[in-house]
């Protein structure tokens, strides 16, 4: 009974050390973890729509993601250093494609063997709807913003549009549409999955650099963007 009742206090001081340990270890990923990359709540696969597109994105299904790799790269090549232009591409793939699927089926048909019954590609009414509804929500955003750029109203914003359009230009200049999309599709299969393995580090970071920016920023802020009317005055009859 006594090396029972010592055993269970042994258990216990066991589990209370473990729970202190847990609680001192928690304490700098809850601390990090007051700031995150773009605001984000929930886990990386959530915030990533939590479907096969999210694993994709974070490497879970490998053989995919390599494989979204090789064809972005592919296409790349093709639209690149082809020569060719987008429309001429796009033709002889496609032109590939229903010849491919033409003979095939003919083919099958003269071994009397029976083709793989192929799903329906039929657009639903809710699917549709729900698209046209996100887009239309969109385009009012940039329709609000371009109407408040126009007269004057938000110098802050008019501000930011200007120095993110200098940015695409510049850009622009140094790279074509195709080489733009290509490295977006890059990045974007490799950083979530990076930014999923380092995050805790990545978001201390970002709270460093987070803090540094925010207090810069309010000098500019109160210093110039606080003296300037965000209402051009309206003329005033003579």
């Amino acid at each position: 009974m006594m090396e029972n009742s010592q055993d269970l206090c042994n258990t216990e001081g066991d589990g209370d050390g473990r729970k202190a340990v847990a609680s001192t270890s928690y304490t700098p990923t809850a601390g990090s973890s007051g700031y995150r990359l773009f605001g984000r709540q929930g886990s990386v696969h959530n915030s990533l729509g939590g479907g096969q597109a999210a694993d994709v994105l974070l490497w879970k299904r490998g053989r995919v993601s390599f494989g979204a790799i090789v064809v972005a790269t592919i296409s790349w090549l093709l639209f690149e250093r082809s020569g060719l232009s987008f429309l001429s591409i796009c033709s002889d793939v496609l032109l590939i494609l229903v010849v491919l699927l033409f003979l095939r089926a003919n083919y099958a048909v003269f071994r009397n063997k029976q083709l793989q019954t192929l799903p329906e590609l039929v657009l639903s009414e809710e699917m549709v709807n729900n698209a046209a509804a996100s887009f239309r929500v969109k385009i009012n955003n940039v329709l609000l913003m371009a109407h408040d750029i126009t007269l004057g109203k938000d110098f802050r914003l008019f501000f930011k549009v200007v120095v993110c359009l200098w940015l695409l230009s510049v850009i622009g200049s140094f790279f074509s549409f195709f080489t733009l999309a290509y490295i977006g599709s890059i990045i974007s299969i490799t950083l979530p999955a990076l930014y999923s393995k380092y995050e805790e580090t990545v978001d201390r970071c970002y709270g460093k650099i987070h803090r540094q920016f925010s207090k810069h920023y309010k000098i500019v802020d109160d210093g110039v963007f606080n003296r300037l009317p965000r209402n051009v005055p309206k003329d005033k009859d003579s």
